[in-house]
């Protein structure tokens, strides 16, 4: 099978970043309107610290998700795809640390306000657990099971 030529590489990996990048997008913007809600003022200040922590894991996100494409605009012409790919690996690897632990204290957030008691604790750590297990373990597993390691 013959390899796919840099440039594709390249576009599939930005194309790929566009999926993650709506979704840091969405969450981002509903955490941007809810201290604007009525009932914001009403949490509890330990839920507002957990609102603080959630909102800026979204926010870095999002910079650290969109960033590629930013670097891809600014670099024209790509004078070094390799580098480029290494660097925008990174970044996603950042940015979707940042993304799990906005899930996990948005859900947080959420299951105090639902289900006060001691599923306030349980809720996220399901998150956490799913979280763990299909977007790092399962890939990450597959790769070492199946080609003996990651490759960049």
């Amino acid at each position: 099978m013959a390899e796919t030529p840099e440039t594709d590489k390249l576009s599939d990996l930005l194309d790929e970043l566009r999926i993650l990048l709506q979704g840091a997008q969405v969450l981002t913007s509903f955490l941007i309107i809810l201290p604007f809600n009525r009932t914001f003022g009403e949490l509890e200040p330990s839920e507002r610290w957990v609102y603080a922590a959630t909102f800026l894991c979204s926010l870095s996100a999002l910079v650290l998700l969109s960033a590629p494409a930013l670097h891809h605009y600014l670099r024209r012409p790509m004078r070094h795809p390799q580098q480029f790919k290494e660097t925008t690996t990174r970044l996603v690897w950042a940015g979707a640390v940042f993304m799990s632990l906005t899930l996990v204290l948005a859900t947080r957030l959420v299951a105090a306000q639902v289900m006060p008691g001691m599923f306030t604790w349980i809720v996220p750590g399901v998150m956490a657990l799913l979280l763990l297990g299909v977007w790092w373990a399962m890939p990450l597993w597959h790769e070492r099971r199946t080609y003996g390691g990651r490759r960049s």
